[in-house]
């Protein structure tokens, strides 16, 4: 198993789709390692040998941030707008969208699940 910026790739998937395990590296941005390292797209983890890994952990660490360093940046970003007390940070704090999408109606993934109703809280203390 190729283990790159401490992520651990499956062996059983080609590597393009493999490189995309690591924080930071899409699709575009794998296919771009490969060509750059010298390595098929098409040829499975598990088929990598240690020469072509290296190659392409040398290419990863010139290139800058993935994985932890990716991560922390940018939740500094995030922090630093919240600290601010931009629109955006506004945002971040209530966990709300922050790109301008509607609320009234969807935006469930950032608001979490329903309520219950207010009829309901009703109904309940009523039956006493």
């Amino acid at each position: 198993m190729a283990r790159i910026a401490g992520v651990d790739l499956p062996n059983k998937k080609r590597a393009e789709v493999g490189l995309t395990y690591i924080y930071g590296i899409g699709r575009t941005r794998a296919l771009s390692l490969c060509h750059r390292a010298g390595i098929d797209p098409n040829k499975k983890i598990a088929d990598l040998s240690e020469e072509e890994v290296n190659h392409v952990r040398q290419i990863l660490e010139e290139e800058g941030a993935v994985e932890g360093d990716l991560r922390k940046e940018v939740s500094m970003n995030i922090k630093r707008l919240m600290e601010m007390g931009s629109y955006r940070g506004l945002r971040h704090r209530r966990g709300l969208p922050t790109r301008g999408q509607r609320t009234h109606t969807n935006a469930r993934t950032r608001k979490g699940p329903r309520r219950g109703t207010v009829a309901n809280k009703k109904k309940a203390t009523g039956k006493t």
